[in-house]
């Protein structure tokens, strides 16, 4: 077996760095593998790393602790996390879910003229990946980049709305969910309910349960697949809501979802 000193060399004379670490060199064959693969499973990961499985177990839970990549609670393989997906955004422009759909986005912020973005489920939660701000003074700011708890946000439950229930209660193992205010959901059973009100109606909304005196209403994009690629929200102050104009606002987010999917690929 080479001593360290002979496997240092010989990674430099390949042109690889001069002192190499193999923890970080494992760990970023891992990211290489989640990007070119879309998932990785534990024994997929050892095999290609030539190491145990619970090495490679112990790498993809560091990687999923921060955010790095995310365990599918089906499949238990790990795929992109929201930190990945962060980094991504920042630097791909071309073809993907968010260029796809900014121009409707603009369309539906200037039809409404509130707040609008859209977002992508990662594990429990969602990350908003684009947004348009209403041009008025008082108007909900933008989240993008940011993370919240799926079940407390209209995007996230128009997003679940379109999984399983056997989807939903891998997602949700505890009867018991957090809470970002007084009026989020709190039990799975209340969030499977309304979930069904979602598929019931075609879209979902939000009154206070993310952010106090915030309101929203969103719909899913799906793909020709009937899977949803992500959600649209039109978000309002609550002092600006009235009753008769929740149903205007989910009405233009529906008709601006099914446009926008008719545009992917």
């Amino acid at each position: 077996m080479p001593s360290r000193k002979q496997s240092d060399a010989a990674a430099a004379a390949d042109g690889g760095p001069k002192y190499p670490i193999e923890s970080v060199d494992n760990v970023l064959r891992l990211l290489l593998m989640v990007a070119e693969h879309g998932q990785v499973r534990v024994s997929e990961a050892g095999a290609e790393l030539g190491t145990a499985v619970s090495t490679a177990h112990r790498l993809l839970a560091m990687l999923a602790y921060h955010g790095f990549v995310v365990q599918d609670p089906d499949s238990k393989a790990y795929k992109a996390g929201h930190v990945l997906l962060r980094i991504g955004l920042s630097t791909v422009h071309n073809l993907d879910i968010r260029t796809l759909l900014h121009p409707f986005l603009e369309e539906l912020r200037d039809e409404t003229g509130e707040t609008v973005h859209a977002a992508v489920l990662q594990g429990n939660q969602v990350l908003y990946i684009d947004c348009e701000e209403s041009p008025m003074a008082l108007r909900v700011a933008s989240r993008v980049g940011t993370l919240t708890l799926a079940h407390c946000t209209s995007v996230g439950k128009a997003w679940l709305a379109c999984e399983s229930d056997d989807f939903l209660r891998g997602l949700y193992p505890s009867p018991q969910l957090p809470a970002l205010t007084e009026g989020s959901i709190t039990s799975r059973a209340a969030l499977m309910t309304e979930l069904a009100e979602v598929r019931r109606l075609g879209y979902s909304h939000n009154e206070g349960e993310s952010e106090v005196g915030v309101g929203s209403v969103s719909c899913a994009v799906r793909d020709r697949d009937g899977k949803p690629a992500a959600a649209v929200s039109v978000a309002v102050p609550l002092a600006r809501m009235t009753p008769d104009r929740w149903g205007v606002l989910a009405k233009s987010v529906q008709r601006t979802c099914r446009a926008a999917a008719q545009t992917l690929p």
